[in-house]
């Protein structure tokens, strides 16, 4: 039905809601980008039939900067000379958690760098410390990298790392993924977790009962061949254990890290990439738009290119402020930019459960 794949016959297939293949995806680089968003839009119905867009009112608690990693990409940690050496202690950290729930909000984002001196107990006061004190804030914390520098620092296996910080309060993790190519990886961050790595620790969570999500910057000298190959990655091991809740896709933001020589990626990449990896990523249910690094109005016109969500309406970030982008949002402009866009905003909780229609 499908042979000789022309862009008809592969419409066809994406409107049937078959699974394409690698081949496939990239041949969607070079369509129409209203063609595309149309084919990724159906694919997102198809899914979450409701035509709502939510948000999660959360904050991210960099508790470090301090990271023996040193990735080019990063204009945060110490030795990228933009912020000075840093350490949260755990009243800042739980005063930070403090001005999040005063504000109605429910999920705590905590993140460092991979700080030499840590060990597991280390993580595992910081949960502890906010879940005795706040006991209805949803801890999403940490990430793969963060967790394998944990079983490394302390001698043990991922598995019981955490196992011990889903006991401390662990509710789930964020699935960083950079870019899961290995030739990038190589030459951005080669102290951090390799892609079999992240992979393992994927299956980790899995058997440990918690759920993640994935990410991907792009823009950082790949080919769009390698960008499908990253999507791979996460198709499949989603496949395996079905705990992705969420893909988040966003650019790399050069400017004052190791790599500013990098042109930044465009908008039009931006979107194409939103709706490719709506149709390529079948098993994930849940697509975010990344206001963040992309601004607020080619976040608004990705939900009409596959996403279904816009993430955090963040209390405070610091991570990309670093590289010189600096935006802010709060609910009521999430809530504007989402009718705008002809669909119905909704506040949710971190499992994507609807709180209240607004």
């Amino acid at each position: 039905m499908y042979a000789g794949m022309s862009q008809n016959s592969l419409k066809a297939k994406i409107y049937d809601n078959a699974r394409i293949s690698e081949e496939e995806a990239l041949q969607l680089f070079s369509w129409d980008l209203a063609d595309l968003g149309r084919a990724a839009d159906f694919r997102r119905r198809t899914v979450i039939p409701e035509d709502h867009a939510g948000f999660i009112l959360d904050r991210i608690i960099n508790f470090t900067n301090v990271c023996e990693a040193a990735c080019r990409f990063c204009a945060y940690h110490a030795r990228a000379g933009q912020v000075k050496p840093y350490r949260l202690s755990l009243d800042e950290i739980c005063r930070c958690a403090g001005e999040l729930a005063d504000a109605g909000g429910t999920q705590v984002m905590l993140q460092g760098g991979l700080h030499p001196e840590f060990r597991l107990e280390t993580y595992i006061e910081m949960l502890e410390a906010v879940k005795s004190r706040f006991p209805d804030l949803y801890l999403h914390c940490f990430s793969p990298a963060e967790l394998v520098h944990m079983a490394g620092k302390s001698g043990k296996s991922v598995d019981a790392v955490v196992c011990a910080l889903r006991t401390a309060g662990l509710n789930s993790v964020p699935g960083a993924s950079d870019l899961l190519v290995p030739r990038i990886r190589q030459q951005v961050s080669p102290r951090k977790l390799n892609t079999d790595q992240w992979c393992e620790v994927m299956r980790t969570l899995s058997r440990q009962g918690l759920k993640s999500s994935a990410t991907m910057t792009y823009g950082m000298g790949e080919t769009p061949a390698e960008r499908i190959e990253h999507l791979r990655v996460v198709r499949e091991i989603q496949d395996e254990t079905g705990i992705i809740r969420a893909f988040i896709p966003w650019s790399f933001s050069p400017a004052r890290t190791r790599m500013a020589h990098i042109a930044p990626a465009s908008g039009t990449d931006y979107l194409k990439i939103v709706a490719i990896s709506r149709i390529f990523l079948d098993n994930v249910e849940h697509l975010q738009a990344g206001w963040l690094t992309e601004g607020l109005k080619l976040a608004q016109l990705a939900l009409a290119m596959g996403a279904d969500d816009m993430g955090g309406v963040l209390m405070e970030e610091v991570v990309v402020k670093a590289t010189g982008i600096d935006r802010s949002t709060h609910m009521q402009q999430f809530v504007e930019l989402i009718r705008n866009a002809g669909r119905v905003p909704v506040q949710r909780d971190s499992e994507y459960r609807i709180l209240r229609r607004l």
